[in-house]
């Protein structure tokens, strides 16, 4: 019996996001892991140095169809004998994952935080409630879909290598792409595997202020985002916009400056592991849900957090 992933890969390597679901595979326990992937792909992609075993390459499969993702991720759980798939739960996950569960008669578990109990049953628990609660949901069908909030279990390298096996998807693409578009030109972090994020909101006055966000973050090693008033009005991209109704995020450090931290907010950052606020409202809602908080100007205190980077840098 195998696990079978259903991982993305970027220039021929797999991503962070495929690796920890890789590393969450290896940690279920249920048996040898194995990868299925799209594009062309560098020797194993580097998921065998997370534990994968074999991997399951379909190069003419586009990453932009969903369907033909699907027929893929089928294909390759029929190859592979696997009952439970494990991927992640980003942008490509929501649309694979349940077309998955779907097409194989499976239970799933969208947005897992937990690693599968199976001492009588298959529990998984998840974040409920935009993170306030978490449920513990049993899924009784013979097989499972399971997939995972970025940045919840971590990377665990164990080295090694896996074997590779080209597969064919005989479905038609019918998706046909006229032109694409890098949401990040520059080689940042996307946001979801982002460990660091520094964001900003309508307290910078103004896009003409964001570069002491963008220094700030460039000394951390950190991805930036915005609240949503900022990329409605146009001041960021709306690739940046964290929160409910944006992106999700679970980093290490999430640094808020000039946010008020209303809810819709704070349901996408509220799983981050430490929350650290800037404002100058010393009554801002954001205090109560950061563990360090800081009351003054964002022109006078992120200057001096970027120096304080900075002399720890050439320490």
């Amino acid at each position: 019996m195998a696990i079978l992933v259903f991982a993305d890969t970027k220039n021929g390597k797999g991503t962070k996001s495929g690796f920890e679901a890789v590393s969450y595979a290896v940690k279920a326990n249920q048996g040898e892991v194995h990868v299925v992937c799209a594009d062309r792909i560098d020797g194993d992609g580097g998921f065998g140095n997370y534990g994968a075993t074999k991997v399951y390459n379909a190069a003419s499969v586009s990453h932009s169809d969903s369907q033909q993702l699907t027929a893929m991720v089928a294909a390759a759980a029929d190859k592979a004998g696997a009952n439970l798939i494990v991927l992640s739960h980003d942008a490509t996950g929501k649309l694979v994952g349940p077309r998955v569960a779907i097409r194989m008669k499976a239970g799933m578990v969208a947005g897992a935080t937990g690693l599968p109990q199976t001492g009588s049953g298959f529990t998984v628990r998840k974040s409920v409630f935009s993170g306030k609660a978490s449920a513990n949901i049993e899924v009784t069908t013979e097989k499972k879909v399971v997939s995972i909030v970025p940045n919840s279990f971590g990377l665990h390298a164990s080295g090694g290598s896996a074997s590779v096996e080209a597969i064919e998807v005989s479905a038609p693409s019918k998706v046909k792409v006229r032109e694409f578009k890098p949401t990040a030109t520059d080689g940042s972090i996307p946001l979801p595997e982002a460990d660091l994020v520094v964001s900003a909101g309508r307290g910078l006055k103004g896009p003409e202020h964001w570069g002491i966000i963008e220094e700030l973050a460039k000394e951390l090693g950190a991805a930036t985002a915005c609240s949503r008033p900022v990329s409605d009005i146009g001041w960021r991209p709306h690739h940046e916009h964290v929160g409910q109704t944006g992106i999700a995020i679970r980093p290490n450090l999430y640094i808020a400056v000039g946010i008020s931290g209303a809810i819709q907010h704070l349901a996408g950052v509220n799983q981050s592991k430490v929350i650290v606020v800037v404002n100058k409202d010393p009554e801002a809602p954001f205090f109560k849900a950061a563990d360090y908080g800081i009351v003054g100007d964002a022109f006078e205190v992120v200057p001096k957090l970027i120096e304080a980077a900075k002399a720890f840098k050439a320490h």
